[in-house]
């Protein structure tokens, strides 16, 4: 989770796709990430602070520890992926974020290889070009 975290800031991302190859198998945002954050993370730090306070059990806070630190970008994604083609129109792009409330978006090509990711900045910044 940090490390997605860290690609998703470092490359000012709101999300990335998860591929396995150069299939994309998943996508992960900004909004996963702090989901599991407040739904995972947060609790079992708290259930780990909370343990070495009361000196409860050593091995269930090792197992919290544990259960904090392994998540993976692929338990954080989302599977159903709406991609779009590198021929598609800015029009399609912006009624495909508007309608499906999503973004950013994977760019495959035909032979649904990843091929680019776009998001709702990137049409800002070109018609802010135009």
């Amino acid at each position: 989770v940090k490390e997605v975290a860290g690609k998703l800031f470092d490359n000012a991302l709101t999300g990335m796709p998860v591929v396995s190859g150069d299939e994309v198998i998943g996508i992960v945002t900004e909004g996963d990430v702090v989901m599991e954050n407040a739904n995972v993370h947060i609790p079992s730090y708290i259930n780990i602070l909370s343990s070495f306070l009361y000196l409860e059990d050593p091995d269930a806070v090792e197992h919290d520890l544990k259960k904090v630190l392994a998540l993976t970008a692929e338990d954080l994604m989302t599977e159903e992926v709406i991609t779009v083609d590198p021929e598609d129109s800015v029009t399609d792009l912006a009624t495909i974020f508007k309608e499906k409330h999503i973004n950013p978006i994977p760019v495959v090509d035909k032979n649904d290889k990843l091929v680019g990711i776009v998001s709702r900045s990137d049409i800002v910044k070109l018609l802010a070009k135009e």
